[in-house]
């Protein structure tokens, strides 16, 4: 019974089409191609006119967009039209325009972008409309969109079919105008604090800056294997060495690694770096701009997520790695100074250790991230990571163990990483030394070693405090989406067969 209704539907579409081409092959026998049309004069939005109504009302516009109902179409036809604003009622009498224009109209199909010149006026049942006078058909839609009550459901066809879900789905189109204004907020308060945007090597020689597997290409005329960039923040760090003292980059990033509901091969990040400056200074420029970017985008601090209410109201919860896991395991790993013994506390605990360092840094890493990130729901900044894992961050003076980095959690999530950076030449080379060790070993997410960066430390960077935020978590925090594809114009996907 599937396959005969699969097949009755194939057929029907493909009547469809059919229909729709021969209408459009007899437009252009008539000398009305729609396709010719290369202009069309649009003075208002649907949007602007329903919130100027009673300024515009008895006004002539113009207005074009997508058809997307049709009801009538005997002497009286009311159709609505949609725009990058919204949707609006077009009422057309064929009384009141030319008859064959209105006869051409009443054959529009739902998908066809037209353009109308009107009259702003209110229907008898009180809709804000427009009275149409002209209506020229500037497109025709040879594909039906998806059926109205239903709309496009399928989760896999909207992201491999985006233009038809931006179309019929609000919500996806509302979660793409939310992210362009949190990366339009995220740039003008960057601006405001007299950061400068840069733009760094979407391509290297070297993969560094963050612990990933990077994706290889071949550069032609160079006839060599280059890395696209798993991080932007070597490149800003060079800067800050070269006096320019706050910089920033919204970037691409790309990581040749596994996809699910958080993560996807290609996302865009932004790093800052500001010179005399630590880690704290980096955790209070980040709680103001996302305290302040959910004022601004939503009007409220309070935001639902992943199942979960939170508060983005300043004064997050700070807390160091160490006290976490003490808070949640009852390991207090600050009075344990043996890595066997660290090793051994984390086991006791159900951590699985196989295939980890056996180290002091790496015993609580493992702790806070299998047993503890899960239960971060509230906005809480996670400080003082093991230098074990901080290959690029500055070792805290208190204590050579760890380092003034931090991660922000928000439902269980990493918003955003921080550290007081690391401007030892000396430490750094040991550490980028450590890394190609690891590399060597076959661990294909260690750092290269980067003797360039290195010789830039050596000419003096200042104390600095960097910041990379995740614009697509961000963004998903906002919208309220449980899928980082949601987030993503043009996610990644499997090719289809």
């Amino acid at each position: 019974m599937a396959v005969q209704n699969t097949n009755n539907q194939q057929q029907e579409l493909s009547e469809i089409l059919q229909i729709r081409r021969d209408k459009l092959q007899a437009l252009q026998s008539a000398g009305m191609d729609p396709f010719a049309v290369t202009v069309f004069d649009v003075s208002h939005h649907a949007g602007e006119i329903k919130e100027n109504f009673d300024a515009l009302e008895g006004q002539e516009i113009t207005i074009a967009g997508r058809l997307m109902s049709k009801r009538g179409m005997g002497k009286v036809s009311f159709c609505d039209l949609q725009d990058k604003s919204g949707t609006i009622q077009l009422y057309a009498r064929k009384d009141e325009m030319d008859p064959e224009e209105y006869e051409r109209f009443k054959k529009y199909d739902i998908g066809d972008i037209v353009g109308v010149h009107g009259q702003v006026f209110r229907t008898q049942r009180g809709e804000m409309s427009v009275r149409a006078r002209t209506v020229e058909l500037l497109s025709k839609s040879l594909r039906p969109l998806p059926e109205k009550f239903h709309g496009l459901t399928d989760k896999e066809i909207r992201y491999r079919q985006r233009y038809v879900d931006l179309i019929v789905n609000p919500d996806s189109r509302r979660n793409f105008e939310i992210r362009s204004r949190f990366v339009r907020y995220l740039r003008n308060f960057l601006d405001g604090r007299g950061f400068m945007e840069v733009e760094t090597p979407v391509l290297s020689t070297l993969a560094g800056g963050a612990a990933a597997r990077p994706f290889i290409t071949h550069h032609n005329a160079l006839d060599i294997d280059m890395y696209m960039r798993i991080a932007t923040e070597l490149h800003l760090k060079r800067l800050i060495v070269g006096g320019l003292e706050r910089v920033y980059e919204v970037g691409r990033i790309f990581r040749n690694e596994g996809m699910d509901t958080k993560h996807n091969p290609e996302f865009t990040t932004v790093e800052l770096y500001q010179a005399y400056t630590d880690f704290h200074g980096m955790m209070d420029l980040f709680e103001d701009l996302l305290s302040g970017a959910a004022k601004d985008i939503l009007g409220t601090y309070e935001v639902e997520w992943l199942g979960h209410k939170i508060s983005l109201a300043p004064g997050f919860r700070r807390m160091t790695m160490a006290e976490a896991v003490k808070e949640h395991l009852g390991v207090d790993f600050m009075a344990i100074d043996d890595d066997a013994q660290a090793v051994e506390a984390a086991k006791k605990v159900g951590v699985d250790m196989e295939g980890v360092e056996p180290t002091w840094g790496h015993a609580l890493y493992e702790c806070f991230d299998q047993k503890v990130e899960e239960k971060m729901i509230q906005p809480t900044f996670i400080t003082m990571h093991p230098v074990d894992v901080s290959p690029l961050a500055k070792r805290s003076p208190q204590d050579p163990r760890l380092t003034e980095r931090f991660e922000l959690f928000i439902c269980c999530s990493e918003m955003g990483n921080a550290f007081s950076e690391l401007n030892d030449p000396i430490d750094q080379y040991q550490r980028f030394k450590k890394q190609a060790e690891l590399r060597a070993k076959g661990d294909e997410e260690a750092n290269m070693m980067d003797e360039d960066f290195v010789m830039a430390l050596e000419y003096g960077m200042p104390p600095t405090g960097g910041l990379g935020i995740g614009i697509d978590r961000c963004a998903m925090m906002l919208c309220g989406t449980d899928s980082i594809r949601d987030v993503i114009l043009f996610p990644t996907m499997k090719p289809l067969d």
